[in-house]
């Protein structure tokens, strides 16, 4: 299997979701399956069937974060030389050449993306676009709007 990429931070909060799934919501829903066990008939039980389904949820998500830790690569970048380029893990300070906006993305593995705190998967047409370039490299990144232009002012591994 490949391996996946992801940030120390990026690790850490699937082993607490991990966690969290195996010691409080496992028991919640085999507690709860049990309640509905009690109300008699199991093909007309909403409740169990509702907990059963939770239970397939919770399960499949165990797997699925067992699997991705397992083929995970973490990387921490604050224990790489610095050399200004981009790559996974580096904090990018970007400006826009037209507007002069100025725009901060941190490049992460997919689970730990979310736009609108900076933080871009590394499988993102803008990630894509930065990975190798170094500081003062201007890149033009296809966008939903379009083509807009960057400058590179900034590479940070922290």
């Amino acid at each position: 299997m490949k391996q996946i990429p992801m940030t120390v931070r990026g690790a850490d909060l699937l082993r607490e979701e991990l966690d969290f799934l195996k010691n409080v919501r496992r028991p919640e829903i085999i507690k709860a399956i049990a309640e509905a066990r009690e109300h008699g008939d199991l093909k007309e039980n909403a409740e169990y069937h509702a907990a059963r389904e939770q239970q397939g949820f919770c399960e499949g998500r165990i797997q699925e974060i067992e699997g991705k830790l397992a083929n995970s690569q973490v990387i921490d970048v604050t224990k790489l030389p610095n050399n200004g380029k981009v790559i996974f893990g580096a904090t990018v300070v970007l400006v826009n050449t037209d507007t002069e906006e100025e725009i901060t993305y941190k490049i992460v593995g997919d689970d730990e993306a979310d736009i609108k705190s900076g933080l871009i998967s590394v499988n993102s047409p803008i990630a894509r676009g930065l990975i190798g370039k170094e500081i003062d490299d201007t890149v033009n990144i296809a966008t939903p709007g379009g083509n807009v232009e960057f400058e590179i002012i900034e590479v940070n591994y922290i």
